[in-house]
């Protein structure tokens, strides 16, 4: 008679099984994907890592996916996409952008840094596509072919989805501008 200890650990060795036949052949193609959005092999070696645990921990569930390529390269791309958000320079991003001269005086400056708090959290209110491309083009530079690829979305798509988060942006600061000049 089987024990249940002994039940459950071979059980796990199962799982490991199917799971290193489904999954860990897919590392190189994960890895070259990752590598390719992120830059860098380490941050990419990390990416790959993180997206074996997360499907390690949705074992079980592997089975209900029409493929599980598709899925371990859907994580990899998300999880790559939150390392580079992680890379970006926090704080003064936005002041960065702004150039403020010598001649303007305190209160111009304060009224600014004001603006570029606003427009950071205005930017963070957007959907999560529509945060990553404004800050890739307007913050870091990117040239939409550059975006278009690290979000695997079309280029098109890239220009419509940036044009709809300035003007929402836009809109909003606007909005509030209107609300503070009544207060």
């Amino acid at each position: 008679m089987i024990c249940f200890s002994s039940f459950v650990v071979l059980i796990i060795e199962m799982e490991l099984e199917t799971f290193k036949i489904t999954v860990l052949p897919l590392r190189q193609k994960m890895l070259n994907f990752s590598r390719r959005l992120v830059e860098d092999a380490a941050d990419a070696e990390d990416v790959v890592q993180e997206a074996f645990i997360k499907l390690w921990y949705i074992r079980e569930k592997l089975d209900a996916y029409h493929s599980v390529e598709a899925l371990a390269m859907q994580v990899t791309k998300n999880l790559s996409l939150d390392k580079i958000k992680l890379r970006k320079p926090q704080g003064s991003e936005l002041e960065s952008v702004t150039l403020i001269s010598e001649a303007v005086s305190p209160d111009e400056q304060l009224e600014q840094k004001d603006a570029a708090e606003c427009i950071r959290r205005l930017i963070a209110q957007l959907p999560t596509l529509q945060q990553t491309i404004i800050r890739m083009k307007d913050i870091e530079g990117y040239e939409l072919a550059e975006i278009a690829e690290i979000t695997a979305t079309p280029v098109e798509n890239v220009r419509v989805n940036l044009s709809r988060a300035r003007k929402k942006i836009r809109e909003q600061f606007l909005q509030l501008n209107k609300q503070e000049k009544w207060t």
